[in-house]
């Protein structure tokens, strides 16, 4: 959909429910001849009146289709509204699951790079809007269109002249309002960013409450949360006031066409060209001519906000997706090669320069060094978070871009440091590593990833809502539940990204013991700062400044890697280390 008008782009989401819609718009044009009924059943009724011999079954029968002509105008107005809404909020359904799908599949750094306010801003909010021409705009406004269209042409049938004066009001308003409309795209433009900017900081400043509070820095956040509120305010009050005076004057001057039927009217009364219940009758049209086209003023604004929305949710649906394979491939096997992979971030420079790497099926790898130098980004390219720019990466011997990104997530589990539950039961959480397994399956995993004893604690055991057992559970306690839910996923690669980070001495050895346990057979890459977890694998790599410095297992690390031998005694501790040991001593 790039590059296409916005308004295009609101038909093409409505498509499969353009038979719903174009029903609607027929219903409203029926509903607007049942509105304009009435009119002429008046009319009729003026003359039997004018005529002076008034017969009660003419008035009847005149004020009975007056009445059926008004019923059917809220009947079908009624099936075209409903219609309309049905069609509205099936239309915003898809938009929604449309943006989450292409989240899903564009690149986690093109995500990563946008707040999440924007995002919540354009999903929820933005895309509400769309419901306004979907729902009502292309009804009504096909209403307010039509309307004074027949009243216009009733008016020229009975007198051409009082056609044109009830337009007398209508060009001294017309031309002020183009004058205005002038710095409207600049300002609305204006409003925008404002708004964007304060829905941001409003995110920001929710997210970060806890950080604020401890560090007592509620005071500063505040004032930055404050400021873009008033900032907002204020910018929205100017720009209104500055076309109150405008908008005052239109709403006053505009629908009054009796300044101009009255005395043309009059005048072509005692002139003998109009009799007087045409007179009345096309003082009565008058006031109805301008009324409906009063709607167009507002709908600019509306129309406009419309337009920004549909441009928001437009950039993110032409965000450029990973590409993917359809078709399953079949894998001779689970090892993951990485053969001169270079990557940076943002055209920075390289995070990965030239890595080569062979993992073989089954083993337990290791990625260590300091912070920053291409453990984490290693673990997400092998997981296709990113697409790398140079190089490739296999997994049995297939390049990961010809694997299908479905196939390629069910064969992965990754647990990073981040914990994240969602606001489902704590049974639930951990279901979602494999939505088929059964409450005995997950209890069985839950109590070898160490969480048995602590679920059961909760007031409702694994059935207590996560977001009430996040305000209880530890970090360890949470990132234990995160790793049962990748190990009920069971899959062949796991990559544990400082899954171990926030888990208490006493039981991370039984978590190691449970985690080697479940990953036999396994491809298991583990990055980690406490070295003590990874002393027994099968090779551990180190990294520094996206290259290899060294790799291979703990006891060869300790006699030819500087760098690994450094992070050990910090590790372990200096006091380890003191003048005189042998350095015999510390191949452990």
């Amino acid at each position: 959909m790039k590059n296409k008008k916005w308004m295009r782009v609101v038909f093409e989401f409505a498509t499969f429910c353009k038979w719903k819609i174009f029903f609607s718009v027929i219903f409203a044009i029926i509903s607007v001849l049942g509105g304009f009924i009435p009119y002429i059943a008046v009319y009729n009724i003026l003359n039997i009146f004018f005529e002076g011999n008034p017969d009660l079954k003419d008035i009847i029968f005149w004020s009975l289709i007056c009445f059926l002509g008004y019923f059917g105008k809220l009947l079908f107005y009624a099936f075209s509204t409903t219609l309309s809404h049905i069609s509205a909020y099936s239309i915003l359904e898809q938009i929604r699951l449309r943006l989450i799908n292409k989240l899903l599949k564009a690149p986690l750094g093109t995500v990563l790079n946008e707040t999440s306010g924007k995002f919540k801003n354009v999903i929820v909010d933005r895309v509400e809007t769309i419901e306004l021409p979907l729902a009502h705009m292309i009804p009504e406004g096909i209403s307010n269109l039509i309307l004074p269209l027949f009243v216009f042409s009733y008016l020229l049938f009975i007198d051409w002249r009082m056609a044109l004066a009830s337009l007398i009001t209508v060009p001294l308003p017309l031309i002020l309002f183009s004058f205005e409309m002038k710095k409207f795209n600049k300002k609305y433009s204006d409003y925008m960013k404002a708004s964007n900017h304060v829905n941001s900081v409003i995110v920001e400043y929710i997210n970060g409450i806890e950080v604020i509070k401890t560090f007592n820095q509620s005071s500063k956040s505040y004032e930055k949360f404050s400021d873009s509120v008033k900032f907002f305010k204020d910018y929205t009050l100017d720009w209104f006031r500055s076309t109150w005076k405008l908008m005052n004057f239109t709403a006053t001057f505009l629908p009054s066409s009796l300044l101009g039927t009255i005395p043309i009217g009059m005048i072509l009364y005692i002139n003998g060209s109009l009799s007087p219940s045409e007179f009345v009758m096309c003082l009565i049209l008058s006031m109805g001519i301008i009324s409906p086209l009063m709607w167009f003023t507002t709908a600019i604004n509306d129309l406009k906000t419309i337009e920004y929305a549909v441009n928001d949710v437009n950039k993110i649906l032409n965000i450029e997706e990973l590409k993917d394979n359809e078709l399953c491939i079949d894998l001779k096997d689970y090892s993951i090669n990485l053969n001169d992979v270079s990557f940076s971030y943002n055209n920075e420079s390289n995070a990965i320069d030239n890595i080569t790497l062979n993992i073989p099926q089954g083993e337990f790898h290791a990625l260590v060094g300091p912070s920053g130098g291409g453990k984490s980004t290693i673990a997400r390219l092998i997981s296709r978070f990113w697409d790398i720019d140079s190089g490739s990466i296999k997994i049995g011997g297939v390049d990961i871009k010809d694997i299908p990104l479905t196939q390629l997530r069910n064969i992965i589990s990754f647990v990073t440091q981040d914990n994240f539950l969602f606001d489902c039961s704590i049974l639930e959480n951990i279901r979602i590593g494999n939505s088929d397994a059964t409450d005995e399956e997950v209890f069985n995993i839950a109590k070898k990833a160490q969480c048995d004893d602590f679920i059961k604690k909760l007031p409702n055991g694994y059935h207590t809502e996560a977001g009430e057992a996040g305000k209880k559970l530890s970090g360890g306690e949470m990132q234990r539940i995160t790793i049962a839910r990748a190990m009920l996923k069971n899959s062949p690669i796991l990559i544990l990204d400082e899954a171990t980070a926030f888990t208490d001495s006493e039981n991370e050895d039984n978590i190691q013991k449970s985690i080697s346990e479940l990953t036999k057979n396994k491809t298991l890459i583990v990055i980690a700062h406490r070295l003590s977890t990874i002393k027994d694998a099968d090779n551990i790599v180190v990294l520094n400044n996206g290259k290899i410095v060294e790799q291979g297992t703990q006891d060869y690390l300790l006699r030819n890697c500087n760098l690994y031998i450094e992070m050990w005694k910090s590790h372990i501790g200096s006091k380890s280390w003191a003048a005189g040991n042998r350095k015999e001593d510390f191949y452990v």
